[in-house]
């Protein structure tokens, strides 16, 4: 697995080991000398269960060179409303009279959390303090509409700066058209750096469901340009030691062909297979046999 992009995002459906993939690629990272974090933007981490050491909101130190961090929701909504909180008081406070706590009202609207996690990951990346951030992000319908949420979210700044000229509001030091458009700016950074420092890989398993899903995702992803270069197969069984090993190797060739259909139809994306184990994959030692499946 060769990707030469600084954020690289793990993506699939809930229970094909995402996360323990990523993190088996960020121990490879770490240990050719790239300082990597690894952060988990899943409303149900599991990076503290993986490396089987507390991990949570503020950057944790797994080995050399490697680094872990877990975001509640609780210190999202507080960062985000630390960043933006003033500017949204000051915008909704321009069309009627309302109480800074209208604030905290906004940030539970749906996506808002989602929205702030590409801004921060965006940030971290901007600020070169790690080679190499490994994104373990949410199950798979989380992803997608991650993904379209710059997109969403510039369209709707444009309905706003429409509105403003109707009504030509100001208030403050600064006009509401100039706190939008630094919105809309930022929107579009956050889509740029999607595209151009950002690599995807997706998560599987040889079942249908998750191929249904996974060619779904891969699909997305190219009609949105962005870049998915890998698919890994996790799961995948090859000792036919008895009936039921035989059985789900049957059924297991199949829906990797499907898979490998999925390769015909985007050019320069690798296949990868990674073995079932016949232990839980847990702490460093077992991740590192997890990476060397992976690259």
């Amino acid at each position: 697995m060769n990707i030469n992009k600084k954020v690289v995002m793990f993506a699939g459906k809930g229970g094909v080991g995402k996360t323990t993939v990523s993190c088996a690629a960020a121990i490879h990272f770490a240990s050719q000398g790239e300082k990597t974090l690894i952060i988990s933007t899943d409303p149900a981490p599991s990076l503290s269960d993986i490396f089987e050491m507390k991990i949570g909101d503020s950057e944790k130190k797994i080995k050399e060179n490697l680094y872990a961090l877990e975001l509640s929701s609780d210190e999202v909504l507080r960062m985000w409303r630390q960043k933006f909180g003033d500017e949204i008081y000051e915008v909704i406070s321009s069309f009627v009279d309302a109480e800074y706590e209208i604030v905290d009202y906004v940030g539970t609207a749906p996506g808002i959390d989602e929205e702030f996690m590409l801004y921060y990951i965006h940030e971290l990346a901007r600020q070169e303090k790690y080679d190499r951030i490994i994104w373990d992000s949410a199950p798979m319908g989380h992803t997608l509409r991650l993904l379209k949420l710059p997109s969403q979210f510039i369209e709707h700044l444009n309905q706003a700066v429409k509105v403003y000229m109707k009504f030509n509001i100001k208030w403050g030091k600064r006009s509401i058209f100039d706190i939008i458009q630094s919105w809309k700016k930022l929107a579009e950074e956050i889509v740029e750096f999607l595209k151009n420092e950002t690599t995807f890989v997706a998560v599987t398993i040889p079942e249908a469901l998750s191929i249904l899903q996974t060619e779904r995702l891969v699909l997305e992803l190219c009609e949105n340009d962005l870049s998915i270069k890998k698919i890994v197969i996790n799961n995948v069984i090859k000792d036919e030691c008895c009936e039921f090993h035989k059985q789900r190797i049957l059924m297991q060739k199949e829906y990797i062909k499907q898979i490998k259909e999925i390769k015909g139809k985007i050019q320069n994306i690798e296949i990868i297979e990674i073995l079932s184990f016949p232990y839980e994959i847990k702490g460093l030692k077992r991740l590192k046999e997890v990476e060397k499946n992976l690259f």
